[in-house]
Formats: C-alpha cells, structure tokens, sequence
C-alpha cells in the first residue's frame, strides 16, 4: 500500500509541475515532453521525410500551398500577438510542402511543419478549401496537440505499470490489462483526440478567416470530405476523428464568431 500511495503521489507531482496553457481556451495542458525537446525531433523527422517522399516545387498548386501556409502563419501571429501571447512563436520554424501523393492526407509537425499531399487538392478544391485544410493543421501544431497526445500516452503507460505493480493476483491481473486496455483507449485516448479535432476545427476557422477566407468553406471541404469517404468511416466513438455530420454542424455553428474575429483585425471580406 506504501509502494501504491508512492506511485500515485509520484504521479500527482508530475502532473502539477508538467502543464502549459493553451492560448485559445485558456486551460491547463498536459506537456510531460517540453517543445525544446519536441520540437527538434520534429524537424530531424520532417527532415527524413522529405529525403524518403518527393517534393513537388515551383508549380501553381506547391506555390498555392505556400502562399496559403504563409497567409495562415501571419494570421496566427497576430491573433497571438492581440491577445497577450508576443513571442508564442519564436521557437516555430514555419515550412509548407508539396508532396506527390495520391493520399488524402495533410499534416502539421509540432513546431510548424507542414505537409499537404497531392490527393488531397482534389477534395480541397480550391484555395478557400486549402485554407480550412491547413487553418486546421495549423491549430493542432499552435495548440499543442502533438505534445498532449504524447504526454497522454506516457501517463496511459504509467497507468499499465503502476496496476501492475499494485495488484499480485495473476487472474486478476490478467482482468485489469484487458479492462485497462480498452477502457483507456476508448473511454480516454479516443475522445481526447475527438476533442482536438473539434478544437482543431473551431481554432483554424479564426485563422482562416483572419486570414481573408470564408470559414464556411470549411463546411464545404467537408461535405466534399464526406463524400469523398463514401461513407466508410468507422462509428465515431471509435475513432479518432468526429464524424463528418459533427464536424460540419460544429463548424457551421462558429462561422459568425471567426467573421467577427476577423474583423478586429481589420478584414472585412473574405475569399470563396
């Protein structure tokens, strides 16, 4: 019993001492992995990534995805720089690559590296719809995501290691890491991806939007999404994602706020 009130007293100490905040809502985050270390192994993965892909260059859609990516970066600075946050930025190292890759699939590294593949300007359709894309890629690298997610991950392992410890019947072991196995993955990891999904979502409609587009085209890009998927996603609270129809209503519902965000800041009409 000393040994468990050990473990969970070393576990408690570790949560209060390892949380950031999140600058667009304000709450506590996990970061048991801070961003001086994320960030590096980030870059060297990045890095390999593009040795192992090919990179699309000097071309109308790669030039698209650049002068988008940057559209997006400076939207992103100046709502952080508005709202208290100067200098939030200074350790982001922002690039916007092409891939050539019929996936349909895009992605933000902690620290501002961006991949968009090729199969996906398809579903995007133009570069209102690039902007929802990578508005939303963006938010999860601003937010942390990857560092959450990370750090989640260990606290699920220390959770494994600790029953373990803790509890000596085999029978009743063997019941736990079932349990825990499961529990853990559906009852936690998944919403919690879930949730910065959505986050995601709300997050790159204001940067979108700051940045001249209309936020409703992420409704759109959606709906193309959707049928794009031919409907054979996985029930969603066993995925990752929110189902399409969420996120499309969810979306629908933050249009006005990223308009009038956006107008703070000066920006009054916005590209379809």
């Amino acid at each position: 019993m000393k040994y468990k009130n050990s473990i969970v007293a070393i576990g408690a100490l570790t949560l209060f001492l390892s949380c950031a905040t999140n600058p667009f809502t304000g709450n506590k985050t996990l970061a048991l992995v801070p961003n001086s270390q994320l960030f590096p192994t980030a870059f060297a993965q990045y890095d390999e990534f593009l040795t192992e892909n090919k990179v699309i260059r000097n071309t109308k859609d790669a030039d698209m995805v650049k002068r988008v990516g940057q559209k997006i970066a400076v939207a992103a600075e100046r709502w952080l720089d508005a709202n208290g946050y100067q200098g939030y930025l200074k350790d982001y190292q922002w690039e916007y690559t092409l891939v050539d890759d019929k996936t349909v699939n895009a992605w933000c590294m902690p620290g501002g590296k961006i991949v968009v593949y090729s199969g996906i300007l398809p579903v995007a359709g133009d570069e209102a719809g690039l902007a929802a894309i990578m508005g939303h890629e963006v938010a999860h690298a601003l937010a942390n995501h990857g560092q959450q997610r990370m750090s989640a991950g260990m606290l699920q392992q220390l959770g494994a290691v600790a029953g373990n410890v803790v509890i000596k019947d085999q029978e009743t072991l063997n019941l736990f890491n079932q349990a825990y196995g499961v529990g853990s993955q559906v009852g936690v990891m998944l919403p919690f991806s879930r949730s910065h999904e959505s986050q995601a979502d709300e997050i790159g409609l204001y940067l979108m939007a700051i940045a001249g587009y209309e936020p409703m085209e992420a409704a759109n890009l959606w709906r193309r999404m959707s049928a794009q998927s031919g409907g054979g996603a996985p029930p969603e609270f066993l995925s990752t994602h929110p189902a399409n129809e969420t996120r499309i209503k969810n979306i629908e519902a933050h249009a006005d706020k990223a308009r009038s965000e956006a107008r703070k800041f000066g920006v009054t009409t916005f590209k379809t």
